[in-house]
């Protein structure tokens, strides 16, 4: 099975000092014009992207444009169809690697895609929870309300996967559907649900944790193996994370939780070696030049990669990691066991697609998804969603 904890390294100075300017000022070669999907305007995710973009544009010239979008089809179609290089994307990447939820429609399927950098900033992504109900640990959930988004199944995914933290399942809590991820927020605060997935650092949490009932994050402590294993088996893109900066967080009062990347900056495994090199060696190299453009940019830095994370690097990105001295033999084993899990997704879509499937969407998608987890348990990986 894949080994998907989180595994962080730090780049040396030895390192640092290694990476030449004017070496790198012959290496790397941008387009003049490059195209961007990220989320909507106004989302850190797409000015993170603007602020990358700018150091793209002062230190090579090249013009980037940015293309908003409001969901994860949205962001991944202009790439899919060439009219995009790259995208800002969330945790959707790793849903449509495996070609579940919105995914798994015939339009879609597996998608071959791979990972160049992603932030990980002071925030982190957990259950927020009412102070009121005296909850301290995640266990403590038992018999609670959990809010869930009617056509957020990402969303809700995580819920669940944090929920796997304390033992428990969405059978040993009640959950309260809202129609929004606002309005679920908003049922903290009305007294009609008791907790709920989001950053540390979002305004709704902010908001909750100023009404009367109050806001915690209980912790996920990266020393409970057994915890972690539950969280990993729903969803292998979580990893431990000590959050310094949110709701009841600070560097002086650090809290571990769950956590994932966010924005995954990221391309199809069909963009150019040299394309995705120059961008991730451009990005270590000039991280100065956009690390204060955007709140979350930090986030990039290259010590703060997850080298060992759900979704393989593109093989640009490797040779650049190479050359800074952060990728091991692990990381190269781990990312080519993700790319065979891939490619064992890829096959086994082509193969159902021959069978004739029905026309019916949901008949179509439970098809697949016996499909997919009769491969994935022939070659004993995971198959996480059932």
């Amino acid at each position: 099975m894949l080994n998907y904890r989180r595994k962080v390294f730090a780049l040396t100075a030895a390192a640092a000092c290694a990476l030449a300017v004017p070496a790198f000022a012959q290496e790397v070669k941008l387009p003049s014009t490059l195209t961007l999907t990220a989320y909507d305007t106004g989302s850190s995710g797409f000015n993170i992207a603007i602020a990358v973009g700018k150091a793209f544009k002062d230190k090579h010239g090249t013009d980037v444009r940015v293309l908003p979008a409001g969901n994860d089809v949205a962001r991944l179609a202009p790439l899919r169809g060439g009219r995009a290089q790259a995208s800002m994307m969330g945790v959707g990447v790793y849903f449509a690697q495996e070609g579940v939820l919105e995914f798994g429609a015939k339009e879609w399927g597996p998608q071959p895609l791979r990972l160049i950098l992603a932030s990980s900033d002071c925030n982190a992504i957990g259950l927020g929870v009412a102070k009121d109900t005296g909850v301290k640990e995640v266990k403590d959930l038992r018999g609670k309300r959990v809010g869930m988004v009617v056509g957020s199944p990402a969303l809700n995914q995580n819920a669940l996967a944090v929920l796997a933290f304390g033992g428990l399942t969405k059978n040993d809590v009640k959950l309260v559907e809202f129609s929004s991820y606002g309005a679920m927020w908003k049922g903290i605060i009305n007294n009609e649900v008791d907790a709920a997935i989001g950053s540390t650092i979002s305004g709704q949490a902010k908001e909750a944790e100023a009404s009367p009932r109050g806001l915690i994050y209980p912790p996920a402590p990266a020393s409970d193996k057994a915890g972690w294993a539950r969280v990993n088996k729903i969803s292998p893109y979580y990893s431990p994370h000590k959050a310094t900066c949110g709701v009841g967080i600070s560097a002086q009062n650090p809290v571990e939780l769950t956590n994932y990347p966010y924005p995954i900056f990221m391309v199809y495994a069909s963009q150019p070696e040299s394309l995705v090199y120059s961008l991730a060696k451009s990005m270590i190299v000039n991280y100065d030049a956009y690390k204060d453009g955007a709140p979350g940019a930090a986030g990039l830095e290259l010590k703060r990669q997850i080298l060992s994370w759900a979704l393989p690097y593109h093989e640009g990105a490797v040779r650049a990691f190479k050359e800074s001295g952060v990728w091991n033999a692990e990381h190269e084993a781990h990312n080519q066991g993700l790319i065979k899990r891939q490619d064992i997704l890829a096959a086994t879509w082509n193969a159902f697609l021959k069978t004739n499937p029905p026309e019916d969407k949901q008949a179509f998608l439970k098809g697949w998804m016996a499909a997919r987890a009769a491969a994935l348990k022939a070659a004993r990986l995971d198959v996480i969603f059932e």
